[in-house]
């Protein structure tokens, strides 16, 4: 597992791992995992994954999974939140206009002056470029 095979992740999974085999030793056979089991599982596959947490609690991948996606729908549920890995973030935006003034002189004596206003990001390479080498 990599980074995650801490031993700050073993006792944290370690945890569950014993409730989940204290379950095991006293439960009557057949009978299905208690919701509480599930609620702990569903938590530490949000955050060290469904095959990993699924591998160290010997329960079925497929339910665990299934469990975590639909924790993952409910509305204001926690575990959804922590499986999220990406989130897209605006651009700022301005407020208020963007104004400059450039002001360029060549040796010869060439001047020229630009008042920029509402442009948002003027090119100003390209500007520099086609009065300092008009023949380009």
């Amino acid at each position: 597992m990599g980074i995650r095979n801490t031993r700050a992740v073993a006792v944290r999974l370690e945890g569950v791992q014993r409730r989940f085999e204290r379950w095991r030793r006293t439960r009557r056979i057949p009978s299905r995992i208690p919701d509480r089991l599930w609620a702990g599982a569903v938590k530490m596959a949000g955050t060290y994954g469904v095959s990993y947490t699924a591998k160290t609690l010997r329960v079925n991948y497929n339910a665990l999974k299934k469990r975590v996606e639909e924790a993952a729908a409910a509305p204001g549920g926690a575990e959804g939140a922590a499986i999220a890995t990406f989130l897209e973030l605006a651009p700022p935006t301005r407020v208020g206009s963007c104004q400059c003034v450039v002001e360029l002189e060549d040796t010869s004596g060439a001047k020229m002056r630009v008042h920029l206003q509402g442009v948002e990001e003027p090119d100003l390479a390209a500007l520099c470029r086609s009065f300092w080498n008009p023949a380009s």
